[in-house]
């Protein structure tokens, strides 16, 4: 049973805000996001899996983390399509509609866009390397 189903069974997710029509986290659903986000270094928030991505955009922010050498001991990855309530969940408590969400070392990052510019001009090996998540690059002499 997913994590996010067992406090929506205990009463802990609240269904409806009535005002805005928006579903609202509760302190505990809050919580037990919080400790998903902060299990490795690097958390991933997917479809699919990195072995076998379910989306364009997952196989792309697999393959810059890869690229930029994150090894897979300090990487988790969730499957959003095998967990519904976490698919919504994981967008309520990031206030961002889409995924692949990428987390650092707690800190929420981006989607795929994100993601992909901070790869391609070099903040996203900075920021893996500031969060010791992968070793400083060797300077060439």
């Amino acid at each position: 049973m997913s994590f996010l189903r067992l406090a929506q069974l205990r009463g802990v997710l609240r269904t409806q805000n009535t005002w805005t029509g928006h579903r609202l986290l509760s302190d505990q659903a809050r919580a037990i996001i919080d400790k998903a986000v902060k299990a490795q270094p690097v958390v991933l928030f997917m479809k699919g899996t990195p072995e076998t991505p379910q989306c364009g955009f997952s196989r792309a922010v697999i393959q810059a983390l890869d690229l930029q050498g994150v090894p897979p001991t300090k990487l988790q990855t969730y499957n959003v399509l095998a967990d519904p309530e976490l698919r919504t969940g994981i967008k309520e408590y990031s206030n961002w509609p889409t995924i692949p969400q990428l987390y650092v070392n707690g800190e929420f990052v981006g989607g795929c866009d994100i993601i992909m510019s901070m790869h391609q001009n070099g903040e996203l090996e900075a920021l893996l390397t500031k969060e010791k998540v992968i070793d400083e690059p060797e300077k060439s002499q």
